[in-house]
């Protein structure tokens, strides 16, 4: 099975397409939208590149951190969640399993430590991916973490979500 792990943001979203069996990167990347356009547009923007991906390798599965929101950063919130809705759109449309984790779970499952620092995390999926290098911007690391996070999850006896 195919997993796409997608780290939504209205400036920047990662994702990251892995195989479940061999562990390979199919795709990643990144979609940037510019602050100057109409959010609708930058939305749409976000939700075609997604789409195409979708069209493209047909993953069964897109995996989400959970929202989470600083009571001092409210409007960074909506705005990302205008980005995570556009990735529950698209499961909608596609008809796609949406997988939802804590950040602290896929810290934990990728790290060990449900509190560990992005370069962490980066370096974590360098390696149990068997890149050459760390996937850059963050972003993208962070994606591809959601859908390592799904395989070991499932695999797992204690796998529930």
């Amino acid at each position: 099975m195919r997993i796409l792990g997608i780290d939504p943001g209205l400036g920047t979203t990662g994702y990251g397409l892995i195989d479940g069996g061999s562990f390979k990167v199919i795709e990643a990347g990144v979609i940037r939208t510019k602050s100057g356009i109409p959010v609708q547009e930058r939305i749409k923007k976000i939700f075609d590149e997604i789409s195409g991906i979708i069209e493209e390798h047909h993953p069964g599965v897109l995996v989400l951190e959970k929202i989470y929101s600083h009571y001092k950063h409210p409007a960074t919130a909506i705005l990302m969640g205008h980005a995570r809705a556009m990735a529950c759109l698209v499961c909608g449309k596609f008809d796609i399993k949406l997988i939802n984790y804590p950040s602290t779970r896929i810290k934990k499952v990728i790290t060990g430590n449900g509190h560990a620092s992005k370069t962490q995390v980066q370096r974590m999926v360098r390696d149990l991916l068997k890149l050459k290098k760390s996937p850059e911007p963050v972003d993208v690391s962070d994606a591809l973490a959601m859908a390592i996070t799904y395989c070991f999850v499932e695999r797992s006896p204690m796998g529930s979500h």
